[in-house]
């Protein structure tokens, strides 16, 4: 013998459902990774990189490497992809834009990989927020 069940008893059991699997999913996970985008940064000396300071305002970067100050556009697709291109490259490497994924991220710090353009190259590393 099959019994029907009416539709309000379906919408009322799904309600329920649905509002226990919501409640019981919060995530602990603090999105802030917008605190990246603006500030002082800085990449230390390290296997791939050379030390490195960033000042991060709007839409513009500033690096400073040894004696070399660099200006770069950047470019926030979300929270954890950017783009970085020179205002005024100074060779053919840097006509290329070179594209920043975040991979995870720390208190006062994130891991990112960075590309340069469509080539095979690509570096792994980390940047510190200073100030």
């Amino acid at each position: 013998m099959i019994k029907f069940v009416n539709r309000k008893t379906i919408w009322s059991f799904l309600f329920v459902l649905s509002s226990l699997l919501s409640l019981s999913c919060k995530s602990e996970f603090k999105d802030n990774s917008d605190k990246f985008k603006q500030g002082v940064f800085e990449i230390p000396a390290g296997d791939n990189f050379v030390k490195e300071t960033i000042i991060r305002k709007d839409s513009i970067q500033i690096s400073k490497y040894g004696d070399n100050i660099d200006t770069l556009s950047i470019k926030w697709k979300n929270n954890f992809f950017y783009t970085l291109k020179y205002i005024n490259p100074k060779n053919s490497l840097q006509e290329d834009p070179m594209y920043i994924q975040i991979n995870k991220i720390k208190e006062d710090s994130y891991d990112f990989t960075v590309k340069i353009g469509f080539s095979k190259f690509n570096k792994k590393g980390t940047i510190y927020k200073v100030k």
